[in-house]
């Protein structure tokens, strides 16, 4: 098996070799800012969405909501700009509320983010494979299984590694940029020379007038651009030296690249009239009215389902990373701490793939049906690591600690109400999923916390000493499916363990045991063998009772179970053997007195092709 995961995900990583896989600029962009690049291709067609109901009027807010949501990203850039150099090991929600607003708050933040990190892949792919259909509606019934198989494919590509994932993306990621920043160009050239199709989408009815609830319900829906900013602020470490200025660096350039192609995307979108539907998005529509649908068309098309797609990578690298700083705490479990082969989170990585999978075929595959989903957890981590941020900058002081805490203090105001928004107007469309799923995951990390304080405590040696180092004496009970060599050997180690050593036999067949009994008096040990007699064939069952009962009258004994087993030479012949040890280690697993030891009796079996004497040469 471990040449098979080497053939799959490559050679195994030493530790040492951390340093070699931390991210240059260009490379963090594509891990890190997948997710953000990607919501262009959603966030503008979630605003019109909604104005769309209110007609003509209501589509004219779509610029006035678009400079808000940049205005917003500008505040949150400057603000997880700081994060970064005041948290140089990572300042993830998480960390930043726990250290300064206390554990409750730094729950809550993780609790959000992570589902907001199963939504982000659940989205991002769905969304994707939107923009595959909107070229090829020949596809639309494939749409689901579309997703799933490339959620596994992300998997896959992330158990490689966190730097062969970054090498793997940058090519998709840069080829977004480039084709839709060619498709944004050539639109404001169009537009500016006055020659730009408009009414693409047909004459918006409206079926509801224009109020401040639908305004503020087409704002939250393009909030979503903003999700993922943190993400870099997330994983500093991850940067080659030095790793703050890098990842700062990285940030300003990631918020300008998203500001640019989001109101550029959503300006033409405005001067087009594209109205989003389910099976056409509007960047779909955009691309159609302006070149039509030629080369650059397909180009883009191509490039944002590959982009919406990988942005789950933002998820897979923080997801992961989250849980295993949890499970450090002792607030997830601690499986999801450890380092796989390739110097990544497999346990996490892999949880998230099959949770989003689950999500995306409970929701069909609906990008529109996950949205109201959305980004209501990563506002709440936005408002709250910044608000974090402005305490730190409260209690820490230093140079240029009051510019620093008024710009923190803005951005946690301004997400603050922002969260409101999202929640209020995504309350009934589906957010309230997300508000009552908060307490429930933040009750079982107080769980698994307070699970791990108990064995702690419990495993603590009481008043500081250890149990005394004396040997402990054992009643050893040896199960015997027959008279072999394994068992010959099994019960010549039981003798040395103890000096009480019983041999037990569980048949349905009176002669049967009989016969057993009498090669067992003619192979001459001097452990007696019990034949215990079963009329309804459970051997486990009264192994089990007969364990208890030997417990039950030798007291001052612990009681060891010693069981032989076969090893075979082949791994895969393993399931022909030791069916019964293994259903009553399980069961004897919960008793407290009894102690479960195996003897192994390696097979060196070579030929499959044998057949016993009696039937060889027969057809």
């Amino acid at each position: 098996m471990s040449k098979v995961r080497q053939a799959l995900l490559g050679r195994p990583l030493p530790t040492e070799a951390t340093a070699q896989e931390r991210l240059s600029r260009s490379a963090a962009i594509a891990a890190f800012g997948l997710d953000a690049l990607s919501s262009i291709a959603y966030a503008p067609q979630e605003i019109l969405f909604v104005l769309v109901l209110a007609g003509a009027v209501g589509m004219a807010l779509t610029l006035p909501i678009t400079a808000a949501i940049v205005l917003l990203l500008a505040i949150l850039t400057l603000s997880y700009r700081q994060t970064i150099f005041a948290y140089p090991n990572g300042g993830g929600s998480y960390i930043v509320a726990r250290e300064n607003l206390g554990t409750r708050f730094g729950l809550i933040a993780a609790a959000s983010l992570m589902i907001d990190y199963l939504l982000v892949v659940a989205v991002s792919v769905t969304a994707g494979v939107q923009e595959l259909v909107s070229a090829f509606p020949g596809l639309n019934e494939y749409r689901v299984i579309a997703s799933v198989v490339c959620i596994f494919l992300m998997v896959y590509a992330n158990l490689r590694g966190i730097r062969e994932a970054g090498m793997i993306f940058a090519i998709p990621t840069y080829a977004f940029i480039a084709t839709l920043g060619l498709l944004v160009a050539a639109g404001a050239v169009r537009w500016a020379l006055g020659n730009l199709p408009q009414n693409v989408g047909g004459s918006p009815s409206g079926i509801e007038p224009l109020t401040i609830f639908v305004a503020l319900r087409a704002f939250s829906g393009g909030c979503t651009a903003l999700t993922g900013i943190e993400a870099i602020a997330n994983g500093v470490p991850t940067f080659r030296p030095p790793e703050t200025r890098n990842a700062a660096a990285t940030l300003v350039t990631l918020a300008v690249v998203l500001g640019v192609l989001f109101s550029g995307v959503a300006f033409l979108a405005a001067q087009t009239g594209a109205v989003p539907t389910e099976e056409n998005s509007v960047i779909s529509q955009v691309g159609e009215a302006v070149g039509g649908r030629g080369p650059l068309y397909y180009a883009v098309q191509f490039a944002t389902t590959l982009i919406l797609v990988l942005a789950a990578n933002t998820s897979f690298n923080g997801f992961p990373r989250l849980a295993a700083i949890m499970a450090r705490d002792g607030y997830m479990p601690r499986q999801l701490a450890n380092l796989g082969d390739r110097l990544v989170y497999a346990n996490g990585i892999m949880i998230l793939g099959l949770v989003a999978a689950a999500l995306v075929i409970a929701f069909q595959g609906s990008t529109h049906a996950l949205i109201p989903l959305f980004a209501v957890g990563v506002f709440i981590c936005f408002t709250l690591s910044q608000a974090g941020m402005a305490r730190h900058w409260w209690i820490q002081r230093g140079r240029g600690w009051a510019q620093k805490l008024a710009i923190n203090g803005l951005g946690a105001a301004t997400t603050g109400v922002a969260t409101l928004v999202v929640a209020s107007t995504k309350l009934l469309e589906g957010a309230w999923v997300v508000l009552l799923l908060l307490p429930l995951l933040i009750w079982l990390m107080y769980r698994i916390a307070g699970h791990y304080r108990a064995v702690s405590e419990e495993l603590i040696p009481r008043g500081g000493r250890l149990p005394p180092a004396i040997p402990v004496q054992h009643t050893i009970i040896v199960p015997v499916p027959g008279l072999n060599r394994a068992v010959a050997e099994t019960v010549n180690h039981a003798m040395g363990m103890g000096k009480q050593v019983f041999a037990v036999h569980v048949t349905d067949d009176l002669d049967a045991g009989a016969r057993l009994a009498e090669q067992w008096r003619a192979w001459g040990t001097p452990v007696p063998l019990e034949i215990i007699h079963s009329p309804y064939r459970s051997v486990v069952g009264k192994l089990d009772e007969y364990v208890t009962a030997i417990d039950a009258e030798h007291p001052d004994y612990a009681v060891m179970v010693v069981l032989p087993e076969a090893v075979p030479k082949h791994w895969w012949e393993g399931a022909l053997h030791n069916e019964t040890a293994l259903r009553l280690k399980a069961v004897l697993l919960f008793h407290p007195n009894i102690v479960v030891a195996d003897v192994p009796y390696h097979l060196h079996g070579e030929r499959w092709d044998y057949l016993p004497p009696e039937i060889e040469g027969t057809d």
